[in-house]
Formats: structure tokens, C-alpha cells, sequence
């Protein structure tokens, strides 16, 4: 097909109606880049018989090593077709402009995912016929639910169940069926939790109503006689249930895949073809005499064809014939019949005389020397292009399933809308503008940039040659003087071995030149990245030159000039994505996905463009799958290159959505990567691209968290006097005593806690705002803009202030009914930590500190009266409560393990004394600077101590991992996992193939180097998709000795088991600077050891 040229592209987009805005979503491996080539192939831009080998959307060299696409990419494709407007009217001609957006697979890209999706209007899932639903499209498919896009299932590589599975037509319908089954299930279960949630929220409004009803209706019964009670009680009763009727069930039956809406095609990417049930209901329509819109209905499904009489049977009329379905007999048959004639036979080669009878039935036209082939693949290839070409299947669907933009936006914009923060201040001409797709010039622009992709100088259309364009003389010199510096610079490396060697110094002064050109080394231009937006534009036409506001994640339209303010941005250029390539533009219209230039150092990974400032809405917050965990310390080679590192690493953390840059506080600057092939792609793009400079990565930092929990083997309190875990210090002056006590929270609290993070820093920001924030209130607003960022948080799944106090008391109550001093913790819990919105708990028993939950705050002394006078009384206990809160704050922040946050501990402040002085108000008061320093050291160690008088626990990070192997490498599979101290949770075969799906969990401790190993153990027939489960205890405790007589018979001292805990734990500290105990240093000193030896 001939090429396409960008000006027919750019011309259409503004025509929004023929417009479609697609991504490719589905697991790793399961084709979406070759669908992808077969598409572009399409457009003339590469050869159709290299479809699904070149790989056109990888432009990465690690993404064509590897086989995997790491980086989502976009490319615009022109398609046209003729469609019959009436029975007896010409076909009337449309051209059609397809934004495509290709997407990773892998786990460790999932955020890849989430920027693509949030582009598009729709998105086409690919599930593998063999492999089915895997963990990645149940991931994809909750995005699309998510985003409110509207999905076109792929069953692809179908071709498997005929060349690798044996099936006949009628078993790969069964297995083709059950696929859509187990699709239609997840789709199903994301409808039910949905549902659920509305009808809980419209019970809770019900009953609010109901008690506002009954609550009027027993004012007038104080006022009225009897009579008028019961006509009372009756009109509760009607309103009641006239409220009950109100809901709405919604129907859910447009939301499942069926052929018979053409939601579902089936394909085969690697052999090119693809069709829909509507396809081979127009080729049976003359043929069987039925109408096509008939034949859409039966040929999917419990549907037979009489032979004789050409009628459609019901499973009912069977009458105990065996009949084949209409699919199987119509559709597969036919399909098996092509592969058979091509591949099939006892050598492979097919059978000539089939293929002949094949294409003449068919009516298609084969090259001879395509027919003369040796190669059978070549054949098959040749008859499904001309038969069921895959990009006639799949654009065809896309163009009459999948909406345009305007309608896409008017449905799918509200809830955007309404979720993002201040929906209610958003102004009314820009939603009107943006959910009625209003395209004018002076409509407001609003676009959203969901990730900067960095473009290097030389691949900018305004310094990319023309092609056509003469090279001039100098240019022609530079490029020769650059090509002999750089052979030059490869001899002297590979001669640099010899040069010890006389031969080697006599070689290399017979090769010098005088002139020295030979040797002379040319420094080679630099080539600088610039960071472009990937954007959409939802309203108004946006040019070149045109300013606009960029708005931060944490924009509110409720204070559009709050900090940091929005700032104004000038558009340096606009470009059309056509994958490796970009095209210049000088406008672009809405609903178009484009690339945007102007907005380096003004935007973080992802924001909000708009021309108007006030009323603005902030369309921030893409949902990123897979958070960072993987840390790794970097330094560079050379201590020179440091700047030059910085500022790389800077420039990776905008340009990609998932990776975060830290400065420690030990000065180490830290990467978090989503895992160990993003970690690796992420090294390769600072010293090739943003860097440029050696760089020395450290090993990987885990986060663990530290616990106590109460075990048989305990050792006796420090202090038998008092209960275990309760610690009575004394500050260094003597003049403060604190007691206080540490026990574990239940498992139960603890996890509710975790997930209620939001609801804590939103209670924080409310005090902030009404002025009672404390002294922390700035810490706190940034900590809670980091939480907001992770991900989304839809306000309906916030609970309320009084709503969590009202289950955090259930909780308690129910974790530990038979005690007494969870009672009354919910209404005297001073603080949570460690940063504020931790899983531990401050408890004040002696009214001393503020209570963060209570809805009336008192109001704690202050130094001076508002007369200037000062309080008669010397120093109290209620000057230290945020003294005492901030050094909570550190105890939990860095455990008495390894220094990690602490997780499951409540810490009861029971008694704060002070020792009478024989001063005056004014020196007590000049000695409290003095005193804050040791109240925070006393009650930092305090905790500590008491935190080590129970069983300490250590909790790991844990990785939940999903395989997919065949029999024969099972054993291997499970050999690796327990090597490296991971647990098998199920194993499940899939029915009808010989593929087990083998889900465990791992300790991310020792998961580097997994993926590899599993590739090498089984030869690649297994790859491993890990995703990041949360935190599990190790049930061990580091300081564990043996000593009972049974223990120590068994296991002797020194203690032949290993404990793992404190291998972990010394690991951390040592990594740390921290002493680790029991570590020999020196061991036979006296003895002379060589390395020999």
C-alpha cells in the first residue's frame, strides 16, 4: 500500500467524527505489537511481510533485545472504507483518522498503562486463545472499567489451538467459549462491586431521610392529638417506601463481550488474519438466504443448520441429531480446512490441490510464485490477506463499535469531572465546554498531559533532514571526519590490549601518521533530550504561541491561586506521534492525541492545561498500578560527574510516570523503580540519555517494617514489678519522669488503619485549615500531596471523621472483648505515626496531650495570657505533649531492629511528673528549651525499650507472583521458589491446555535475579509477573538463642539453625552503619593467611 502522506493525517483530525482514539492493552506476550504492526502496515510505513517481526512501535534497542515493549507508544493511521448508506444508494466513501496507542504487558510498566488508557476513548483488549486470562488482564480490564472506556476483546493466536494444541474445530469452539466466559466474569465482578457500593450509599441516604422524617413527624405528634400520630406514622410509611423505590437497578448488559454485538474478534497477529462474526454473516448471506442481521444472532451460540431444509435450530429441536454449531460448521471448519491444505500432510508442506480448491471457492487471486513457494507459512499467509485481512477485521470494528470523541466525552467526561478535587467550583462554561465537545478557537483549552516523553534534538522535525534534500560540502566533511574518529577511537581500544608488548608498541608507531588525523579524536556534537507532552486535548483548538496555565497535581478550584501558584506556559511547538517520528503542526484541534513542547521544567510527569485560571478543572490523577518499590542508591564512576547525574536523574523522574528520585538523609540519592527490569531500563536510560556518564548502582533497598508480638517463648520482663512492656524513665536533669507503656495492636486495627491513610491526612489538613493544625501542619500538607499522588481516591470511598471513630471502637472492642483497656483508647489517641498517618497509635492516659479525635478541641495552655501576664503555675505536663508527640513520631519512624518504621504498636502515656523546684515561674519557664531536648530523647528511648520487652517480629516486603508453566517444567518452577524462601499458594490448571498457573508469594528481599532464573531453569517456557502484595510477618524472632535442654541438645549454642530474621536484620544495619552484634571481625588473628590459600 502506498505511504501515506502527514498532510491527509493532520486534515483530519478536524473532522472529530471520524476520529477514534484506541489503545492496545492485554498481558506480556500476548500480541499486541504485532496486532500493532499489522495495522501500521497498513499505511504503507512497513512491509506487510514484516508484520510481527519488526516490531515498528519498539523503537527502544532493549525493547527489540528483549522481545517486550517498555514504553507506550502512539502512531496515527489513515483507513477508509465505502459503506451502504441504503439497499438501493451508491456506497458512500469515508476516510478515517486512527489514533493508535500501544502499551506494555509487563507488570513492571503497568503506570505505561495507566498514562495510555486516560488518552483514549477506547481500548482493544487482547486475551491469548491458549494462555486466557492472566494477571495483566484482569489489571487492563479494571482500567478500562475505571476510566470509563469502551473495550473490543481480541482473542488472539488462535492459530496455537490448531499448531500447538491439536484441537479439532469443535473442541477450540468449547475452549473459545469458556475464554469468553471467564472475560465476561471479570467484567461481571467489577459491575457486582460497583453495584454494591451505590445500593450501601442509597441504604445510608434512605435511612438519613427516613430519621429526618420520623424526626418531624415527632414534633407534630407533641403538638398534636393521637389521631394526628397515626396519620403521621402512615405518611412515614409512604414516604418511605416512595424513597425505596427510587433506585435504579442498572442494566448491565451492554457491558459484556458477545460476537453477536461485534465486540469479539478473533485473530491470528503472527499469520495475518482476523474476522467478526458480522464478516461471515454477509459472506453466508446469499449463500444460505438468511439476512445478515439475522445471521449475526445465530452464528455464535447453541445454533444448528438443518442441511436439507437451510433453517436455524434451537438446541431444543435437535431431536437428538448431531449437529454441529453454526460456528464450527461455517466459521472454524473453514479456517482448519486453510491450515490443513497449507501446513498440514505428513511432511508439513500442505496439499497443492486443497489450496487450489480453497482459493477458487473463495474467489481469491494467489501470486504464482507465492503458490510455488517451499514455504507453507508464506502460503497461509498469502490466502488469510486475501481472505480475512487483519486490519479490514480489526479497523472496521474499531470504527463502527468504539464512539468518536464527542460522544466519548459526553459519557465519559462527567465522572472525570465529579471525581476530580472541587468538582463543585469547576466552572460551568468550561464543563459545558469540555463534556459539549466544543472545538471553536475561542472555546477554552483543556487538555490533559498524561506523561513527558523524552525526544532527542536530532529526532525533532525541525532538525531532522528532509527527505529529497541535498547534503551540503561541509556537512559532508563533518560526517567523514566524524566517521574517521570514530574508527580511529575503536582501533585504539581494541590495540590498547598490545601496547605492553614491544611488537605491540612497534605496531602501533608504524600505524601513527604525522598529520596525526588518524588518532585525532573529534568530540561528537552533543545531542540533548527535550521533553514533549503526551497530551489530549478535550476542548477549544490549541496553536503554536498560544500561553496556557499549567496546573500542579494538587490544583484546587476552590483556591486557584493557592501554592504553588499555576504558572503560564508558552506553546514552542505541537507535533503529530507517528511512533519513531514526530511531524510538526501549527494547530490542534480537540479530541486529537498529540505531542506539546514548551513544557519542560514546568510539569512532573503528568497535569492539566488550561487557558482560563478560575474555575479551572484539574483532570490530575492517573491511577498507577504498580507502585514504587525497588530502591537503589546511585553514584557516579567518575565523583566529577556528580552535577551531571543529578540533573539526569531530575530529568528521568519527569520523563517517566513511575520512577522517583530521593535525596537520603545520609546524603545517598536514591531511585525507586517499579521492579528489577524497570530498575534496569531505567539505569540504561541515565547513562546513555539523560546522564550520560558512568553510573555505579548499589544494592537494592528493601523496606521492611518492624512489630512486637506476644509469644510463648518470651523472656521475662525487664521489670517484674510492673506489667510487661512498661518502662519508667527519668530524664537526665531528674526533674521529669514518664511512664509508659507499649503493647502490640490487633492485626485487625492495624490493617484498618493502613487503609484508611487518606481519611487521617484529610483530618490533618481540616485542622491545618481551621488553624489548630500544630506545629507540623506544613510536613503534613506535603505528606498528604504525596499520598494524592499514588493514585486516585474517589470521594465515595472515603469514610467520614465519625464514621471511622464509630469502626475503629468496633474494631477494638471486638479484637479484645475481654479487656478493658482498649475501652476507651478511640477518644484518647493523641497522635498516629510514624509521619503522622502511620499504623501506630499514641494513647494519652493522662489528659495531657490533645486528642486528635475529638470533635471539640481544647485549648492547651499557652506561655503568655493574651494581657501579656503569665500563668501562676511553673511548667506542666501539657508543655511537653508536642514534645512528647514528635519524639512518638521518631520511635516509630526508626525501630530499635534495623531502623525501620514500626508497624501494630500502641504506646499508652500513663503518667507525666515533675519534680517540684524552688524557682520562680520565670526561670521554670527558661528551662523548658532545656527540658525539650531530653523529654524527646527519654521518651524516644522509652518506647524503644519497652517495644523490645515483648517478642520483636521483622515484616517483609512481599511479592505476589504468578507463573504460567507447562508439566514438564513444574518441578523446576517450584524448586526456585522455595530456594529462595517463596510459598506456594495455588496451583490451577487451565482446562484444555496443558498450562498450570502457579500463584505464590515471595519476599522481595530475594526476588533479584527471579525473572532470570526461571527463564534459564526452564528454557524460557516460563516468565514470572510479579506485583508488589504488601507486608508479611516473619515469624521469627532475630534475637532468638537456644535455651531449653531440648533446644540446646538439638541445636547446640552457637545454634546450627539459621535465623533468617537476623540475617536480615544484621543485613540492614550493616548497609546502615549500624553496630551489628555477634559479627566476628577478626578471627585467627594469630595465624599469617595468604590469598592463596
Amino acid at each position: 500500500m502506498p505511504v501515506v502522506n502527514p498532510e491527509r493525517l493532520i486534515a483530519l483530525q478536524h473532522r472529530a467524527e471520524e476520529i477514534r482514539n484506541i489503545c492496545i492493552l492485554a498481558h506480556v506476550d500476548h500480541g499486541k505489537t504485532s496486532l500493532t504492526d499489522a495495522l501500521i502496515a497498513t499505511n504503507g510505513i512497513i512491509s506487510p511481510k514484516l508484520a510481527g517481526k519488526i516490531r515498528y512501535l519498539d523503537s527502544r534497542p532493549d525493547e527489540q533485545l528483549r522481545g517486550i515493549t517498555m514504553e507506550s507508544s502512539a502512531i496515527s493511521l489513515y483507513f477508509s472504507m465505502s459503506r451502504l448508506s441504503g439497499v438501493d444508494e451508491p456506497p458512500v466513501h469515508k476516510e478515517y483518522l486512527i489514533n493508535l496507542i500501544d502499551s506494555p504487558g509487563h507488570i513492571d510498566f503497568s503506570s505505561e498503562v495507566s498514562t495510555a488508557s486516560r488518552l483514549c476513548d477506547g481500548a482493544m483488549v487482547l486475551v491469548d486463545a491458549v494462555e486466557g486470562v492472566c494477571s495483566q488482564t484482569v489489571t487492563v480490564l479494571r482500567q478500562t472499567w475505571v476510566e470509563h472506556l469502551k473495550p473490543l476483546l481480541v482473542i488472539n493466536k488462535v492459530d496455537r489451538l490448531i499448531t500447538e494444541l491439536k484441537m479439532s474445530a469443535a473442541e477450540a469452539y468449547i475452549h473459545l467459549s469458556k475464554l469468553l466466559e471467564q472475560v465476561n466474569a471479570v467484567i461481571g465482578s467489577f459491575f457486582q462491586g460497583e453495584r454494591m457500593e451505590e445500593d450501601l450509599q442509597w441504604r445510608e441516604r434512605v435511612e438519613e431521610r427516613v430519621a429526618a422524617a420520623a424526626a418531624k413527624e415527632q414534633e407534630k405528634a407533641e403538638r398534636k392529638a393521637a389521631k394526628s400520630s397515626v396519620v403521621s406514622d402512615e405518611t412515614e410509611s409512604t414516604t418511605t417506601n416512595g424513597t425505596s423505590s427510587e433506585f435504579e437497578e442498572k442494566d448491565d448488559e451492554d457491558l459484556y463481550f458477545a460476537p453477536e454485538k461485534n465486540n469479539v474478534i478473533f485473530s491470528s497477529a503472527v499469520d495475518g488474519w482476523a474476522f467478526t462474526v458480522r464478516q461471515f454473516a454477509s459472506l453466508y448471506e446469499k449463500k444460505l438466504g438468511i439476512k445478515r442481521s439475522t445471521l449475526e444472532k445465530v452464528l455464535w451460540g447453541d445454533f444448528y443448520l438443518e442441511p436439507k431444509t437451510k433453517r436455524v435450530l434451537g438446541s431444543k429441536h435437535l431431536k437428538g441429531r448431531a449437529l454441529k454449531p453454526m460456528f464450527v460448521q461455517l466459521v472454524l471448519e473453514n479456517i482448519w480446512a486453510v491450515y490443513e491444505a497449507t501446513m498440514g500432510g505428513d511432511t508439513g508442506g500442505g496439499d497443492p490441490a486443497m489450496v487450489e480448491k480453497i482459493t477458487k471457492s473463495l474467489s481469491l487471486t494467489i501470486s504464482p510464485h507465492v503458490l510455488r513457494s517451499r514455504d507453507p507459512r508464506a502460503l497461509l499467509i498469502a490466502v488469510f490477506s486475501a481472505w480475512l485481512p487483519l486490519s479490514t477485521a480489526v479497523l472496521v470494528s474499531a470504527i463502527e463499535y468504539l464512539p468518536s470523541p464527542p460522544i466519548a466525552q459526553a459519557s465519559r467526561l462527567p465522572a472525570l469531572i465529579d471525581a476530580s478535587p472541587a468538582a463543585e467550583n469547576v466552572s460551568k462554561s468550561i464543563r459545558e465546554a469540555v463534556v459539549e465537545f466544543k472545538a471553536e478557537r475561542g472555546a477554552t483549552v483543556v487538555a490533559y498531559v498524561s506523561k513527558m516523553v523524552a525526544v532527542r534534538a536530532s529526532e525533532l522535525p525541525q532538525n531532522r533532514r528532509k527527505a529529497g534534500n541535498s547534503m551540503t560540502a561541509d556537512e559532508a566533511l563533518e560526517i567523514a571526519r566524524q566517521k574517521r574518529a570514530e574508527i580511529a577511537k575503536a582501533r585504539k581500544a581494541a590495540e590498547s590490549e598490545n601496547l605492553n608488548t614491544v611488537g605491540g608498541i612497534t605496531e602501533a608507531l608504524d600505524t601513527t601518521r604525522l598529520d596525526g588525523e588518524e588518532v585525532l579524536e573529534i568530540e561528537q556534537p552533543e545531542d540533548p533530550e527535550h521533553l514533549i507532552g503526551f497530551a489530549r486535548l478535550y476542548s477549544g483548538t490549541l496553536a503554536v504561541g498560544d500561553e496556557v496555565y499549567v496546573l500542579p497535581p494538587k490544583f484546587s478550584p476552590a483556591d486557584p491561586y493557592a501554592l504553588p501558584e499555576p504558572r503560564k506556559v508558552k506553546v514552542t511547538g505541537l507535533y503529530l506521534m507517528m511512533g519513531r517520528a514526530l511531524e510538526s503542526l501549527t494547530s490542534v484541534p480537540a479530541g486529537v492525541v498529540f505531542g506539546i513542547a514548551g513544557l519542560e521544567g514546568y510539569m512532573l510527569k503528568s497535569g492539566t492545561l488550561c487557558s482560563q485560571l478560575e474555575g479551572s478543572v484539574n483532570l490530575a490523577g492517573v491511577n498507577i498500578g504498580n507502585q514504587p518499590i525497588v530502591r537503589v542508591a546511585l553514584e557516579p564512576v567518575n565523583p566529577g560527574d556528580l552535577d551531571k547525574m543529578i540533573r539526569g536523574m531530575r530529568l528521568l523522574e519527569e520523563s517517566d510516570p513511575c520512577a522517583v528520585y530521593e535525596i537520603l538523609e545520609n546524603g545517598e540519592h536514591v531511585i525507586l523503580t517499579a521492579g528489577e527490569l524497570h530498575l534496569e531500563r531505567c539505569l540504561k536510560d541515565l547513562r546513555e540519555r539523560f546522564a550520560k556518564c558512568e553510573i555505579q548502582p548499589g544494592e537494592p533497598i528493601v523496606p521492611y517494617r518492624e512489630a512486637i508480638v506476644s509469644a510463648a517463648e518470651m523472656s521475662a520482663p525487664k521489670d517484674k514489678a510492673l506489667p510487661r512492656g512498661t518502662v519508667v524513665s527519668t530524664t537526665v536533669s531528674k526533674q521529669i519522669t514518664i511512664r509508659l507503656r507499649v503493647r502490640p495492636l490487633p492485626t485487625a486495627v492495624t490493617e484498618f488503619i493502613e487503609k484508611n491513610v487518606k481519611v487521617i491526612s484529610q483530618l490533618y489538613a481540616a485542622k491545618k485549615a481551621q488553624g489548630k493544625g500544630g506545629p507540623e501542619t506544613d510536613e503534613i500538607r506535603d505528606l498528604a500531596d504525596h499520598e494524592d499522588s499514588t493514585g486516585i481516591t474517589h470521594k465515595a470511598d472515603l469514610l467520614s471523621i465519625a464514621n471511622f471513630k464509630t469502626k475503629l471502637q468496633d474494631m477494638l472492642a471486638e479484637a479484645v472483648a475481654s479487656s478493658d483497656t482498649w475501652s476507651s483508647v478511640v477518644e484518647r489517641i493523641a497522635a498516629f505515626g510514624p509521619r503522622r498517618i502511620g499504623p501506630n497509635i499514641l494513647v494519652d492516659m493522662t489528659g495531657s496531650c490533645q486528642k486528635f479525635l475529638e470533635e471539640h478541641e481544647t485549648q492547651l495552655p499557652e506561655f503568655d495570657r493574651s494581657d501579656g501576664t503569665r500563668y501562676p503555675n511553673n511548667v506542666t505536663a501539657k508543655d511537653f505533649s508536642d514534645k512528647i508527640s514528635h519524639a512518638f513520631q521518631l520511635a516509630t519512624a526508626q525501630g530499635p531492629l534495623c531502623n525501620e518504621p514500626m508497624q501494630g504498636v500502641a504506646v499508652f502515656l500513663e503518667e507525666v511528673s515533675i519534680a517540684a523546684t524552688g524557682a520562680d515561674d520565670s526561670s521554670s519557664r527558661e528551662m523548658l528549651g532545656r527540658l525539650t531536648g531530653e523529654v524527646i530523647k527519654t521518651v524516644r528511648d522509652s518506647i524503644r525499650q519497652g517495644f523490645l520487652d515483648w517478642s520483636p517480629r521483622l515484616l517483609l516486603a512481599m511479592y505476589s507472583c504468578e507463573i504460567q508453566a507447562s508439566t514438564e517444567v513444574l518441578g523446576r518452577v517450584y524448586g526456585v521458589i522455595t530456594r529462595r524462601r517463596g510459598r506456594i499458594i495455588s496451583e490451577s490448571m487451565k482446562e484444555g491446555t496443558p498450562f498450570f498457573t502457579i500463584v505464590s508469594v515471595l519476599p522481595v528481599a530475594e526476588s533479584f535475579g527471579f525473572s532470570e532464573e526461571i527463564r534459564k531453569r526452564t528454557s524460557g517456557a516460563a516468565s514470572p509477573q510479579l506485583v508488589f502484595q504488601g507486608f508479611e510477618m516473619l515469624d521469627e524472632d532475630p534475637f532468638w538463642v537456644p535455651f531449653t535442654e531440648d533446644e540446646l541438645e538439638d541445636l547446640g549454642e552457637l545454634a546450627d539453625k539459621e535465623n533468617v530474621a537476623k540475617r536480615y536484620m544484621d543485613k540492614v544495619r550493616e548497609r546502615k552503619g549500624l553496630p551489628v552484634k555477634g559479627r566476628k571481625l577478626v578471627r585467627d588473628a594469630e595465624k599469617q593467611k595468604t590469598l592463596k590459600r
